[in-house]
């Protein structure tokens, strides 16, 4: 009975583990890798990644952090005006590129937990932070969904939230959040 109970607690707790990070864009993402190393197996996120190369930041998101991500899926960029990605993406635009991808960058491990306990603490019901950029988002919880606000208003709800990395968290956003 008692190695029973021990085999149990221990398949429930390899269960547990296992479940503690969501699929995104159809990989596994794994606690033990940092956000670019699963970033990249993500189908979902094949421009973002194409952005951060171009960028010149995979060594900084591969580097210790913590660093929180809204990390945007081909669909928010596909949402941009005609154009966008394509001038983004040009050698002479990668400063702009890079203010837009750090935008979507926050230092420190936020859980949306976190988040949501700052948003709902504040009297205005929003949790207004700072991006690596130095731009301002903020953060607020309608209908129990999350949304990342960028300085022009634009929304970005999470839809997949806590993918946590070794140097940090993901929450995937439906959204690109666009720097002034």
């Amino acid at each position: 009975m008692f190695k029973f109970k021990i085999a149990a607690a221990a398949a429930l707790m390899a269960t547990a583990a296992y479940a503690a990070n969501p699929n995104v864009g159809g990989a596994p993402m794994f606690e033990d890798k940092n956000i670019v190393e699963n970033a990249v197996n993500s189908a979902d996120h094949t421009t973002l990644v194409a952005a951060v190369q171009a960028a010149g930041l995979v060594e900084t998101l591969q580097s210790e952090g913590p660093f929180t991500v809204f990390a945007p899926v081909n669909a928010a960029f596909e949402a941009l005006p005609a154009g966008t990605v394509e001038t983004l993406l040009k050698p002479e635009n990668k400063a702009m590129l890079q203010k837009v991808l750090t935008a979507h960058v926050v230092a420190g491990d936020w859980s949306a937990a976190d988040i949501i306990a700052a948003a709902k603490s504040s009297a205005d019901g929003f949790y207004h932070f700072n991006a690596v950029s130095g731009d301002a988002l903020s953060a607020k919880v309608v209908g129990g969904n999350v949304y990342i606000f960028d300085e022009s208003g634009n929304a970005g709800k999470v839809t997949i939230a806590d993918v946590n990395q070794s140097n940090g968290v993901i929450h995937v956003v439906d959204t690109v959040l666009v720097p002034k």
